[in-house]
């Protein structure tokens, strides 16, 4: 079908929403073409995309399309197959689950729903608690607010591996597009077919993350909190409840559930403009420190207040932070050694702590998915106390087995111990990540992002991804003359086949490109070294022009 074939079956739809319709009839010709000329993909990380009409764009449609292709996976799968669902705090996810559940219901697969939103690791919890087939998170992330998304999960409470994704998106493109009535959800829900998660499960959960306190502290704390108005409130705070040695003020703003971020356009704590209320807040009040998590809660950020500013630490950083913490702390008596987990672009100053601390450490491919599989090697060995720790320089973290993917709660409890340890010792965070850059290097990192938009922007960065294989000789850059380059895409790690390239200089800096999984961009991670910040920071300052001349269209 033509685009204004397709544009005009989807006006005439009788369950199109009248939301949905509006949007339609404001479409130019642009906004048409944009909007129809393709399917939105499903992938490893599931859905996501901007919220709208059309066939790529998040709605009705694309989420009942790719429910009804799950659930026929479910079916030739599972002789009795069930999937749990959640959802965040973003515009329609409640719609967009209770959609999911009533497709799944109606196809004969058994639903476990929260009844209200929950983080993204809750329901990887639940899968894995409740013995589910496969799990449903309703969630775009830290995406700005105009997407949403939605990533499946396998039996394992994992996001789906390649192979997985691979059979469901076979299996979605069996399923029409439009259907002429969306299925009824209190139906299925008055009919028991769908079923709210109780709150033996929540409670499950929040004694599960307790466990994973390795050295509690009473030190007194005061800690600025926001939950960047997503799912991360309630549970967070119950958490930092229970710990009892912490005064939390929490960003009012912030603080209830809005998919609109109103405070907030791109709720990502990664970036200092999502921090700034919180960081205002910490000044204001002479906390100790502040923190966030992201919409969907997968994502933990901090900063240290510093006189009347506040320093915030890297995902990197924290990441390290974290494994020395569990390193020193975390009672181990194996004969092997402990096992921690980073991805290709996460930092090296990992692999220095590891060497050390006799530490066996895994790099995996971008994607907590590849992180969690480690630890399903790991119990599939039967070895799975030998799991220590994972992280990502995107501020994702987990060091409990029971949550297959990141988790800010988990993370949240490990800052909070940190902290009052160090704080009973008179250090701060900052304090101790200098004593690591003493022992270790200072080890600094950029990440540069390069935006192709539109119905061309995938064939830009296809172009410039086989521009960057071409004969290291034949590039501009002398510098990169003498460089050696490693391509994932072609099996050079023995890592999954992935669109990523690596080129290590001779002075030991090194940058690795890939395009983003979920976004129209490319992603640039660069990396250097040295003996003291100055000259790390420098390393980086003379490599980025090189890598914005390649990657700049």
């Amino acid at each position: 079908m033509t685009i204004q074939e397709q544009y005009q079956a989807w006006l005439s739809c009788p369950a199109m929403p009248e939301e949905l319709l509006n949007d339609l009839r404001s479409m130019d010709d642009e906004q048409k073409n944009d909007s129809f000329y393709r399917q939105l993909a499903f992938g490893t990380g599931g859905l996501r995309g901007v919220l709208g009409a059309g066939t790529n764009r998040m709605n009705f449609f694309t989420v009942l399309r790719a429910t009804r292709g799950l659930g026929s996976f479910l079916k030739e799968t599972y002789p009795n197959p069930s999937c749990a669902i959640s959802c965040d705090s973003r515009i329609h996810s409640r719609d967009f689950a209770e959609l999911t559940a009533a497709a799944l219901a109606e196809m004969g697969v058994t639903v476990h729903l929260y009844p209200r939103l929950q983080p993204t690791p809750m329901l990887s919890y639940a899968v894995r608690h409740l013995h589910c087939s496969a799990g449903v998170m309703v969630t775009a992330s830290h995406n700005p607010a105009k997407f949403n998304g939605y990533k499946v999960y396998g039996d394992d409470g994992c996001q789906l591996n390649l192979e997985a994704a691979d059979r469901i998106s076979s299996y979605i493109d069996k399923q029409p597009m439009l259907v002429d009535a969306l299925p009824d959800f209190k139906k299925y829900l008055d009919e028991g077919k769908i079923i709210y998660i109780g709150e033996d499960t929540i409670e499950a959960y929040y004694q599960d993350i307790w466990t994973l306190r390795v050295k509690p502290c009473d030190q007194p704390l005061h800690a600025v909190y926001t939950p960047l108005n997503g799912a991360g409130n309630v549970p967070v705070r119950e958490i930092i409840r229970r710990m009892g040695n912490v005064q939390l003020d929490i960003v009012a703003e912030q603080e209830h559930p809005d998919g609109h971020f109103p405070t907030c356009p791109y709720p990502n704590p990664e970036f200092r403009e999502a921090m700034e209320l919180a960081i205002r807040k910490t000044v204001e009040t002479g906390a100790d420190f502040c923190f966030a998590t992201d919409p969907d809660s997968d994502r933990m950020a901090a900063g240290v207040r510093v006189g009347d500013d506040v320093q915030l630490i890297s995902g990197n950083d924290m990441g390290v932070l974290m494994l020395d913490y569990l390193s020193l702390n975390k009672d181990y008596h194996g004969t092997l050694p402990p096992v921690a987990v980073k991805t290709i672009v996460s930092t090296m100053m990992a692999d220095a702590l590891c060497k050390k601390r006799n530490i066996e450490l895994h790099s995996v491919l971008t994607g907590f998915k590849f992180i969690c599989e480690q630890v399903r090697f790991l119990e599939e060995a039967d070895q799975l106390d030998r799991w220590l720790f994972g992280f990502e320089e995107s501020y994702g973290y987990v060091s409990s087995t029971f949550v297959r993917d990141k988790d800010a709660v988990n993370a949240v409890l490990l800052l909070c111990e940190m902290a009052a340890n160090l704080k009973a010792e008179g250090k701060t965070l900052l304090d101790r990540l200098e004593e690591l850059r003493k022992e270790f290097g200072y080890f600094e990192q950029r990440t540069l992002n390069f935006q192709y938009p539109g119905q061309d922007g995938a064939n830009t960065m296809a172009a410039l991804m086989v521009s960057l294989r071409r004969p290291l000789s034949e590039f501009d850059s002398t510098l990169l003359h003498s460089a050696t380059r490693v391509d994932y895409l072609n099996d050079e790690t023995g890592l999954p086949k992935s669109d990523v390239l690596e080129f290590c200089l001779a002075d030991g800096r090194k940058f690795l490109v890939r395009p983003s999984g979920t976004e129209p961009k490319l992603k640039a991670y660069l990396f250097s070294s040295g003996p003291d910040k100055f000259s790390a920071l420098a390393g980086l300052d003379s490599l980025e022009p090189v890598i914005r001349n390649l990657c700049e269209v």
